[in-house]
């Protein structure tokens, strides 16, 4: 017999990184929250790899912790090793990504959980969720009903989860827990509109059974760099390696010689996989002319032997993994620990979801991470962390906190989803940022912070920080633009060894900062009234001198999209009396319902002609 159990302001269902981030961050700014999972052993547990951040993905993290979420610091703490990547190209796609101590994460993650004021953790599965005179009732499976005023559905790929290995399928969240099945009919039952996606996982396998004597070692970074703005660089743990090793044309035969076998190409799974993170069988399917891949092996832990294998997540039966698993150098021995597995889940269409992430007419209720058909430890975090702010601000009737594409990658994602929606699951991307010069990680606590503060998330302490980081590049570009470097025979011997132009007259600092040949390091033994700063300040100076031509472009076109953001969209309009409106755009603004005409620009169907049409309607209106 159901008995009600207690009422709440928030209520967030799964404890994974999406869910994490709603439950902290709604309860740092006063809400009563409750967060609910299947199983409070695998809180914060990572399915998939056991690493964070990687391109793009690294902005994610970096901006989560500017706006005072929890992951960039649950990182650092258990990093095991640090890299940044793309090193070799321009600031804009610079990303950091760590090996993470995977159950060392978890713990930290379920410690911090526990300890937050106005926070209760709960192990129980939700079977059911009804709206009634304003509040949410959520019945558990063992028939507690609790109220709350907001809810936030963060489900990953629990609900309706089925997992698919070979002939093999079975119901099943991931890594062998229990399912959500029963929320899913619930969720229907309001109007929801599910569709079913697909991701995978590679084998786990035994460290002992692996020969590492021909494989490439892959180290960390000599200095590494957290992730946290707060993280002192000396507390980082960067002692792990990893090692690289390739599929060959054994591996291939095995593959295409047992394609059939393949849920994925035999029918059986019906979810859409993730375009950009493919199985391995779908490589050799789709990139035949390549006569390898990449398979990346990876500690899971620093107390633990189990190796993950990025690069070969896979859906084939057991006996045919072991096979092409044996055929790759350095594995030819090898154990599989845990199997390769597909796994198919219900997920939401995103186009149904307004840009505070709450759903366009369920007051109140919230989705975020691959609930909201995304894909990704760190997207699921960023989507989390909004939609608890959210959350919060709602219950305590404060407008939502909206950031658009021009402020950070995670406005990118969520308009990405909320306006473009997705057809397969969503990985970011620095290429789906058209400001990704303004958008760098290496600038996320300046871009964001602010926000933080202003919400209530970033401390008085913190934000003062950030200020006097602000000021010491400000004088720092000042002095630049004002200090003249006299020429000398030595300074000409550098300049001609990196090719560029010796000097016969004095030059400014900032002029010569900005050759592409020269950084700041470089001209520091010439700069005799240069002051001691810290690493990140000189970074920040050096960026902004030499790239700020670009930067001024790129601020110009933030401008001219920021003037159609403001042009608000009432939520009640009638797109139907907007006569000269083509159908297709009609049909596409009825769907999505963009609260901006900004948004509605970027709608897919939407042409500049319709966007002139509404200008002019709602400007007689």
């Amino acid at each position: 017999m159901e008995y009600f159990a207690k009422k709440y302001d928030i209520a967030v269902i799964g404890a994974g990184h999406a869910g994490i981030e709603a439950a902290l961050a709604a309860a740092r700014l006063g809400a009563k929250t409750v967060c609910f999972t299947v199983n409070l052993d695998w809180v914060g547990n990572m399915p998939c790899n056991p690493s964070i951040g990687g391109t793009s993905k690294g902005h994610l993290v970096r901006e989560i912790d500017a706006l005072g979420g929890e992951m960039a610091k649950a990182a650092d703490k258990n990093s095991i090793q640090i890299r940044m990547l793309n090193l070799g190209k321009g600031p804009a796609v610079h990303s950091l990504r760590a090996q993470i101590d995977r159950r060392e994460y978890s713990k930290y993650m379920k410690h911090t959980l526990e300890k937050q004021e106005n926070l209760d953790l709960k192990q129980a599965e939700i079977i059911d969720l009804k709206k009634d005179d304003g509040l949410f009732y959520l019945t558990t499976q063992l028939e507690a009903v609790y109220s709350a005023k907001a809810v936030v559905l963060a489900t990953g790929t629990f609900l309706g989860g089925r997992v698919y290995i070979g002939d093999v399928s079975y119901e099943s969240g991931p890594d062998g827990m229990f399912p959500a099945n029963r929320l899913s009919d619930a969720l229907k039952k309001m109007n929801i509109p599910l569709r079913r996606f697909k991701t995978g996982t590679p084998s786990r396998v035994n460290r002992r059974s692996v020969d590492f004597s021909e494989l490439e070692v892959q180290y960390g970074d000599e200095n590494p760099v957290p992730f946290s703005f707060d993280t002192d660089e000396k507390d980082l743990n960067n002692s792990s390696v990893c090692h690289i090793t390739y599929t060959n044309e054994e591996t291939k035969r095995i593959i295409l010689e047992n394609i059939h076998r393949s849920p994925l190409y035999s029918g059986k799974i019906e979810g859409v996989g993730p375009r950009y993170c493919p199985s391995i069988e779908d490589k050799i399917v789709r990139f035949s002319e390549k006569e390898r891949h990449q398979l990346f092996i990876e500690p899971c832990g620093e107390d633990t032997e189990e190796l993950y294998l990025q690069g070969m997540s896979s859906s084939l039966p057991e006996d045919v993994q072991l096979k092409f698993l044996r055929s790759i150098k350095g594995l030819e021995n090898v154990e599989v620990m845990r199997t390769a597995y597909a796994i198919e889940y219900d997920c939401v269409d995103p186009l149904s979801l307004k840009s505070s992430l709450e759903f366009t007419g369920i007051d109140g209720l919230f989705g975020a991470g691959q609930f909201n058909g995304s894909s990704g430890y760190e997207e699921a975090a960023a989507q989390g962390l909004i939609a608890g702010i959210n959350a919060a601000r709602k219950v305590m009737g404060k407008e939502p906190l909206l950031l658009d594409r021009a402020s950070s990658y995670i406005g990118t994602l969520i308009d990405d989803l909320v306006t473009k929606g997705c057809s397969d699951p969503y990985r970011m991307m620095t290429s789906r940022s058209e400001y990704r010069l303004l958008l760098r990680q290496d600038n996320a606590d300046i871009r964001l912070m602010p926000y933080g503060y202003e919400v209530g998330l970033v401390s008085e302490e913190r934000y003062e920080k950030l200020l006097r980081k602000l000021r010491l590049i400000e004088e720092e570009k000042k002095r630049c633009e004002s200090v003249t470097i006299a020429p000398s025979e030595e300074l000409n011997k550098i300049l001609v060894s990196r090719e560029t132009a010796p000097m016969n007259t004095g030059i400014r600092l900032s002029e010569l900062i900005k050759r592409p040949q020269l950084d700041y390091a470089v001209l520091a033994p010439f700069d005799k009234t240069r002051p001691a700063l810290p690493r990140d300040v000189a970074e920040q100076v050096e960026i902004e001198l030499k790239y700020e031509g670009y930067i001024k472009r790129q601020n110009a076109k933030v401008e001219e999209m920021r003037r159609l953001e403001v042009k608000k969209i009432p939520p009640d309009i009638d797109y139907d009396d907007v006569y000269s409106l083509r159908l297709e755009a009609r049909e596409k603004l009825k769907k999505v319902r963009p609260e901006s005409v900004g948004q509605a620009s970027r709608i897919s169907g939407v042409s500049p002609s319709d966007i002139s049409v509404l200008i002019v309607y709602l400007s007689k209106k």
